[in-house]
C-alpha cells in the first residue's frame, strides 16, 4: 500500500519540526513505509521552504510544491491531492491544532470497514473564544440554510480518502474552491470522527476577513438559492409596495386634506428601495463574477518548482 500525506504551507515554520517526527511514527505504527510525505507552498513568507529543503537530505520521502505566491488554503490543497500518487491520501494541516495520529483512527476504521471510501473529521464541540463559536455556527447555518448539498457541519480538513474518490473529486474542475463542500457533494461512502481539536500555537492565518470570504465562497458555489431568495424577496416588496399605494390612495379619498403624504416619508421609501437594489446588484454581481472566473479557464494555481 502507498499512502500519500497531503500538507499545505503558510507560516508553518515552527510546526514542522514536530509535524513531521509525529507523522513519520504513525506511519511506522500502521507499518506503512511506502509513503510520500507531500508539502504544498503556498507563497509561504517565513522559513518553511527552506527547513523542508533541509529536512528533505535525511528524510527523501518529503516532496514541496513550490507555488509561485499565495493561492488561499483550498487551491493549495487542490494541487496537493493532484500531485499525489497513492492508494490512499491522507489531507491534513499541519498546524497541531489536529495530530497527525489522527491518521491511526482513520486507517482503523477504514480497515474495519472496506466499503469506506472517506473517513473524515469533525467537532462535536468547536474549540476557541465566545466569537469563534458562534461565527462558527452562523457559517454551518448559512452553508446549510442556502446549499443544495447537506454539509456535516464542523467538519475539519484532516481526512483519509481512496484513490477512487480523490480522482473523482479532482474531475469537478471548479474554478470557485470551497472543498469542503466539493468533498461532500461528489458522495461515496463517508465515515464521520468526532475529533478534540487542540488551541494552535500563535495566531490563526485564517482572518475574521478571509472567514467571511470563505463562506460567501462556500454559499456562491454551491447553491443559487440565494438568487431564489431575491426573486421571492422581490415579488414580496412589490406586492407590499403596491399595497401601500393603494392603502394611501384610499385614505387620500377619504379623508382629503387632512392626510399629508410628507416629504420624509418619500425619502425613507427612496433611501429604503436604493438600499435593496444595490443589495440584490451586489449578489448579482457576485454570481456574474463566479461565471466570468470560471469561463476564463486559468490555472487555481501556478507551480514554480517541485522538488522530489
Amino acid at each position: 500500500m502507498k499512502l500519500s500525506v497531503v500538507s499545505t504551507l503558510y507560516k508553518s515554520s515552527r510546526f514542522l519540526d514536530e509535524f513531521l517526527s509525529e507523522t513519520i511514527a504513525v506511519l511506522d505504527e500502521i507499518n506503512c513505509d511506502d509513503f510520500e510525505i507531500i508539502f504544498v507552498n503556498d507563497g509561504s513568507p517565513d522559513d518553511s521552504l527552506l527547513f523542508l529543503l533541509q529536512k528533505r537530505l535525511s528524510v527523501p520521502q518529503i516532496k514541496i510544491i513550490d507555488l509561485s505566491r499565495n493561492f488561499g488554503h483550498h487551491y493549495a490543497m487542490q494541487v496537493g491531492l493532484e500531485h499525489s500518487k497513492g492508494e490512499y491520501v491522507f489531507l491534513i494541516d499541519n498546524d497541531l491544532e489536529v495530530r497527525p495520529s489522527f491518521l491511526k483512527k482513520c486507517f482503523t476504521a477504514m480497515s474495519n470497514d472496506t466499503t469506506l471510501d472517506v473517513v473524515y473529521g469533525f467537532q462535536e464541540e468547536r474549540k476557541g473564544r465566545f466569537v469563534e463559536k458562534i461565527g462558527g455556527r452562523i457559517f454551518w447555518w448559512a452553508i446549510n440554510k442556502f446549499s443544495d448539498v447537506r454539509i456535516p457541519k464542523n467538519i475539519l480538513t484532516e481526512r483519509l480518502m481512496t484513490r477512487n474518490y480523490v480522482d473523482s473529486l479532482l474531475m469537478l474542475g471548479d474554478a470557485n474552491l470551497f472543498l469542503g463542500g466539493m468533498m461532500y457533494w461528489v458522495g461515496f461512502n463517508q465515515l464521520g470522527l468526532s475529533v478534540a481539536k487542540k488551541q494552535r500555537q500563535g495566531a490563526s492565518t485564517y482572518s475574521t476577513r478571509k472567514r467571511m470570504e470563505l463562506m460567501i465562497q462556500a454559499i456562491t458555489s454551491f447553491s443559487g438559492k440565494p438568487l431564489e431568495y431575491l426573486f421571492y424577496t422581490g415579488i414580496f416588496i412589490t406586492i407590499g409596495s403596491l399595497l401601500a399605494i393603494v392603502y394611501f390612495m384610499i385614505k387620500k379619498v377619504l379623508y382629503g386634506a387632512t392626510v399629508q403624504l410628507g416629504w420624509t416619508s418619500l425619502i425613507t421609501l427612496n433611501v429604503l428601495i436604493l438600499g435593496i437594489i444595490s443589495t440584490f446588484l451586489g449578489l448579482i454581481g457576485i454570481y456574474i463574477f463566479k461565471i466570468f472566473k470560471q469561463v476564463q479557464n486559468r490555472p487555481n494555481a501556478v507551480i514554480k518548482n517541485i522538488y522530489e
